[in-house]
């Protein structure tokens, strides 16, 4: 059976859309996910599952949390190979180990085009610095997230489809835990 890394957008983040983990645990859980564990308050949670494609469990959880939860969220899931797969192909390996917490994963709902992909490579920003394939893309802000100009919005203006971004010391605790179901 699938282990699945699930991200919620926007969740908990400044006092928008409050969320709590346990209630999320205990609805996924009441929808047959099998071993939902969450990992801070910022809507990370991995499970397993048998039920259907990633994208159907994508519609079920974004369903069950609006529903359940009083919360309407994206959900951006991976399996686990996936999630693993985002660590081994990161292009920054020495900002990873010297400021993790300024690079930064943003998870795509879609597969941007080339031409969307040179569109984020001259959107405006400073010192970031850019890479991205498939559904991930990778960002260095060497200046801190809160004052660069490449923000999530136009990150998603750029490339045409919405996402969700993890500093990468979140990105390899998710993968810890997946790896270890």
């Amino acid at each position: 059976m699938p282990v699945y890394v699930g991200l919620l957008r926007a969740v908990n983040l400044g006092g928008n859309s409050p969320l709590n983990m346990e209630a999320l645990r205990a609805v996924l859980s009441r929808d047959g996910l099998e071993r939902v564990q969450s990992f801070l308050q910022s809507g990370n949670v991995v499970f397993r599952s048998g039920k259907g494609s990633a994208a159907d469990l994508e519609a079920l959880i974004e369903k069950r949390v609006a529903a359940d939860l009083r919360v309407r969220t994206l959900v951006f899931l991976r399996t686990a190979e996936e999630w693993s797969a985002i660590v081994a192909r990161n292009p920054f390996p020495r900002e990873a180990e010297v400021d993790p917490s300024h690079l930064v994963v943003t998870v795509l709902k879609n597969a941007p085009s080339k031409e969307a992909w040179r569109r984020l490579d001259s959107a405006p920003h400073d010192s970031e610095r850019c890479s991205g394939a498939g559904r991930h893309a990778y960002i260095v802000y060497p200046d801190g997230i809160g004052r660069s100009r490449l923000t999530l919005i136009a990150i998603e203006k750029a490339l045409g489809t919405p996402g969700t971004s993890r500093n990468w010391n979140t990105v390899r605790k998710l993968a810890s835990i997946s790896a270890g179901y």
